[in-house]
C-alpha cells in the first residue's frame, strides 16, 4: 500500500487486489452516508525502523464484547487493553484474564 502525505491530506493506493478489498472495507466503515462520519486516531507508537506497523482506532465504533478466559489467570493486578478495538478493562490478580475481539486482552505496563 502506498501512503502519500501532503499538508493536512492523506492519500492512500492501494498496490494489489487485497489492499484494494482491504480500503474498500475501511472506506465503508468510516464514511456515513448520512455524514456522521467516523475519526481515525492514532494508537500506541510509531517508531521508524523499530515498529513494523501502526495501528489507528477508529471512534465511534463499539468495541468487542468483553468475556473472561477459563484457563488463563491474571498474574498481578494491573490494567488489560484490547490493541483492536482500544478497550480497557481493570483485573485484580488471580482474576480470569478478558477476553476482546477474538483475543486475551493484554497487561498494560
Amino acid at each position: 500500500m502506498k501512503i502519500k502525505v501532503d499538508g493536512q491530506v492523506v492519500e492512500v493506493s492501494p498496490e494489489n487486489a487485497q489492499e484494494a478489498a482491504d480500503l474498500d472495507k475501511l472506506w465503508k466503515v468510516v464514511i456515513d452516508c448520512f455524514g456522521n462520519n467516523k475519526k481515525i486516531v492514532p494508537m500506541g507508537q510509531y517508531v521508524p525502523g523499530q515498529d513494523k506497523l501502526a495501528r489507528f482506532h477508529i471512534e465511534g465504533i463499539p468495541g468487542g464484547k468483553t468475556t473472561y478466559s477459563d484457563y488463563h489467570k491474571a498474574p498481578k493486578e494491573g490494567t488489560y487493553y484490547c490493541s483492536t478495538c482500544n478497550k480497557y478493562v481493570k483485573v485484580k490478580a488471580g482474576d480470569p484474564i478478558p477476553l476482546c475481539c477474538g483475543r486475551e486482552m493484554e497487561l498494560m505496563d
